[in-house]
């Protein structure tokens, strides 16, 4: 059975979704198909049926990205990033979101839409479903053959890159979520999700001390938390990369650059965690991961899409941290 979404009225970017407390709240993804291969399902794993939209601005689409490089999956899945900085994506009101460049050229890492020639990701939502409301995120993962969105929620996307495409994926053998570690990556994933990947974004997003206080401590207890476990071993859950990892890395890599500026996540920056840092840099010379990271993408969308946080747009300079130079996480081989 296919999914479809509620048509109740919702925020329609990150921003505007904020309680009366000045806290952020995040509203959850609406297209939540499955792709599978047990006979039946609408949604098979087939070779060339599907194409990812992303954004290597997002964390969210770059943990999708990610996935479909470590998998190799690139040539059974096609993807598209679009533009890093949000602009009007009809000209008729004010909304401002992902939208494609209009030619190859025009922005580097960006391309058009291949397949509808759609102006923006909005555009996409509302051929999927006429009377769209919600938020028109990044990833989308759409279906070529039924012309739809199968899912837009990146924790499930993820789950479906590593166990459905097997049977075409080029590194079929790499599995990120395996039977013996699933409750501990369960676990992490729970507590990394809430205080990290969108603790930062509490953190940014508030707009009054309170919440920003509530959250920033938050982040910076699980900081500390994963700098302990680091301490002893490779991976945040044992001596294997697993999804865990990917998911805290996508928030990682961008801490430095962004955060700690941008969402005034200053208390202390990645580089005073040494084995935080070096498990970032770690994770991002593994094979298929450095090119899943555009800064130029990343500094571009969030200090120019954000003017209630940086009004006049300005990309601070640095730090322009070099991820590939060496670290000290072989000493768990």
């Amino acid at each position: 059975m296919i999914s479809r979404l509620p048509m109740s009225t919702m925020a329609r970017t990150a921003l505007d979704e904020m309680s009366n407390s000045g806290a952020f709240t995040r509203s959850p993804s609406t297209f939540r198909n499955i792709i599978s291969r047990e006979p039946g399902s609408p949604f098979l794993p087939e070779s060339g049926r599907y194409h990812l939209y992303i954004s290597y601005a997002c964390p969210w689409a770059s943990r999708c990205l990610s996935y479909l490089k470590l998998k190799g999956l690139n040539k059974a899945i096609s993807f598209t990033s679009v533009k890093p900085k949000w602009e009007r994506t009809k000209e008729d009101d004010a909304h401002m979101g992902w939208v494609f460049p209009t030619s190859n050229t025009e922005e580097a890492d960006a391309e058009i839409d291949p397949l509808h020639g759609a102006k923006s990701i909005r555009a996409l939502y509302e051929l999927a479903s006429s009377n769209y409301s919600g938020k028109y995120t990044v990833p989308v993962l759409w279906d070529k053959k039924l012309q739809t969105i199968v899912n837009n929620e990146s924790s499930e996307i993820i789950r479906m890159l590593n166990s459905e495409f097997n049977d075409i994926a080029e590194n079929a053998n790499l599995d990120l979520y395996p039977d013996h570690l699933r409750s501990q990556i369960d676990e992490v994933n729970e507590w990394t999700y809430d205080t990290i990947n969108n603790g930062v974004y509490r953190c940014g997003f508030a707009t009054k001390q309170e919440p920003y206080e509530e959250a920033v401590k938050k982040l910076y207890e699980a900081l500390d938390k994963c700098e302990e476990i680091l301490e002893k071993q490779r991976y945040i859950c044992g001596n294997t990369l697993t999804e865990a990892d990917i998911r805290l890395f996508v928030t990682l890599i961008r801490f430095d650059e962004v955060y700690a500026v941008h969402f005034k996540c200053n208390k202390k920056q990645l580089r005073e965690y040494p084995n935080l840092f070096n498990y970032t840099k770690d994770v991002f010379q593994f094979p298929g991961m450095s090119s899943t990271v555009n800064m130029a993408h990343i500094k571009k969308h969030y200090y120019g899409s954000h003017p209630a946080i940086n009004p006049y747009g300005i990309i601070p300079h640095g730090p322009n941290i070099d991820y590939s130079s060496p670290h000290d996480r072989q000493k768990f081989i």
